[in-house]
């Protein structure tokens, strides 16, 4: 099941786009490669399993490791970009329907400075007091209290 999950062909396309790793001046545990990680990654996604239940044969490294990796790479923007490159590759393929293809709202952002909607009118011209609340008189207290 790993081999489909992540060919050789695809992290052959896709290895490049992956932020180089700085050498540690104090050594440490030796960095895990990207490809091991990747496919713990996807095995998780895939399968929908927890974190916590990742064996460790798929990924040939933690679950932790690969939990750590997965949200690294999305604050450096990595997941972006792969995405990009295979839009352009399913393009040149010929594979993107574009009259069909739309775009949610989730991921396009709104423009800057774009004028706001009106504020809606009220419907009444005066304000109505409530027929759900009504008070009264205050009682009488009895002359012998």
């Amino acid at each position: 099941m790993v081999k489909k999950l992540l060919p050789d062909a695809l992290w052959a396309e896709t290895a490049p786009l992956f932020p180089s790793v700085a050498a540690r001046p104090k050594g440490g545990r030796p960095w895990v490669e990207d490809r091991d990680a990747l496919t713990g990654i996807l095995f998780v996604l895939y399968t929908a399993i927890a974190w916590e239940r990742l064996p460790f044969e798929v990924a040939r490294c933690s679950r932790i490791t690969c939990w750590r990796r997965l949200r690294v790479w999305r604050d450096a923007g990595l997941w972006d970009r792969i995405h990009r490159q295979m839009l352009e590759r399913l393009n040149l393929a010929g594979e993107i329907d574009w009259p069909r293809a739309s775009v949610a709202s989730s991921s396009v952002a709104a423009k800057r400075g774009a004028t706001r909607s009106a504020r809606t009118r009220p419907t009444g011209a005066n304000r109505v007091p409530s027929a759900t609340s009504w008070s009264t008189a205050r009682a009488c207290l009895s002359p012998s209290s």
